[in-house]
């Protein structure tokens, strides 16, 4: 499979963001090549771009300082958005400006994805309405109390619902980034990217850690 062009892929960030969550699909993006002979010469078939809502590092959890390469205005047209999660998503599911660009950068976008507690920003801005979807063990619950619409899975490590595509926990973003580069560029590339990163691929979706939710 021949990409015609270079996607472009928009990962958003913020404060207590979880890291493995952004940077997990972040390197699966930037390691992909459609040709493994000329790794060195040829770059990515992904174009990857952190966004922001200001001009300024954001701090995630564990503190590490990032800096967006975009804020919310200045984002260009994206083929694919990641929504990440962790701490801070607490705080963004009231931040009506953030989700109000979600939904309306998720009507342009080919492939809407998140990893973790992002599917509850989804949720909140009633993107997963009617469809299957998942999160991070720990908010199973919370997801099903707040959005009764949504048929949370529990035992998928990613579920893939049309264009949109939600990840269990932390490191299941890896698994669901694996799955997209598949989608796009064909399962040898996306097997071949595994392997360079030294990350075992997802033969399925099944692959979780058992939870009780």
């Amino acid at each position: 499979m021949i990409m015609e062009k270079q996607k472009t892929v928009g990962i958003l960030i913020f404060d207590q963001v979880e890291v493995l969550d952004f940077c997990g699909p972040f390197e699966v993006f930037s390691v992909t090549r459609l040709d493994e002979s000329k790794r060195m010469e040829e770059p990515s078939p992904f174009q990857i771009l952190l966004i922001a809502e200001r001009d300024q590092p954001i701090v995630t959890m564990g503190k590490m300082r990032v800096l967006p390469d975009h804020t919310l205005e200045t984002c260009p047209p994206l083929d694919i958005l990641v929504i990440p999660g962790g701490w801070g998503t607490r705080r963004e599911l009231s931040n009506t400006k953030l989700l109000e660009w979600i939904k309306q950068r998720a009507a342009q976008v080919k492939t809407l994805s998140s990893v973790c507690t992002g599917a509850l920003l989804l949720g909140e801005a009633h993107l997963l309405d009617g469809l299957r979807a998942t999160t991070h063990w720990a908010a199973l619950d919370t997801m099903r109390k707040r959005f009764p619409q949504v048929k949370v899975e529990s035992q998928y490590h990613w579920v893939e619902e049309g264009n949109v595509i939600t990840a269990a926990g932390i490191s299941a973003g890896i698994d669901m980034a694996l799955r997209i580069v598949s989608g796009y560029c064909g399962e040898t590339v996306a097997r071949n990217t595994a392997r360079r990163m030294e990350y075992p691929y997802p033969e399925s979706d099944a692959r979780r850690v058992s939870v009780s939710a």
